[in-house]
């Protein structure tokens, strides 16, 4: 499906809030009711919007240690490796990337000492070669 800009422009309100009416997101972008509808109805159907979720806000995950855990996995180990780490709740989201690293890991916990025993827990899976982290010190904004 061709994502068109209006599509990308309701798509960003929608990630600022997802509870807005179908009414305040129209007066936002101009538009009728009707049209901003029928735009959610097709992108839900599409697969474009899959679902709509929570998001905490920043002051609550703030009081907890978060990292990017860089993660590099042994060749042919790749499915293994996501399906334990997808096992792990306090692993957030877990993005495959390119350069020096396959993955990184968002983990999300109470205390440093809960990391560390986090990033042992990762480094120890069948396939894991190399981890490496970076605390977040701030969110400066998030869509």
């Amino acid at each position: 499906m061709k994502i068109t800009e209006a599509d990308e422009q309701l798509l960003s309100l929608l990630r600022e809030d997802a509870r807005a009416s179908t009414a305040q997101i129209a007066r936002r972008l101009d538009l009728s009711r009707t049209t901003v509808q029928s735009r959610i109805d097709r992108l839900e159907r599409a697969g474009v919007i899959r679902g709509y979720t929570v998001r905490v806000d920043e002051a609550v995950d703030q009081a907890r240690i978060r990292a990017h855990i860089m993660i590099t996995v042994f060749p042919k180990r790749m499915a293994a490796v996501v399906k334990e780490l997808q096992a792990m709740p306090e692993v957030r989201t877990l993005q495959s990337v390119s350069g020096s690293f396959d993955l990184i890991a968002l983990g999300v916990v109470d205390d440093v000492q809960q990391m560390d025993v986090l990033t042992d827990r990762i480094g120890a899976i069948d396939g894991v070669e190399r981890t490496s982290s970076a605390i977040v010190l701030s969110t400066k904004f998030e869509r």
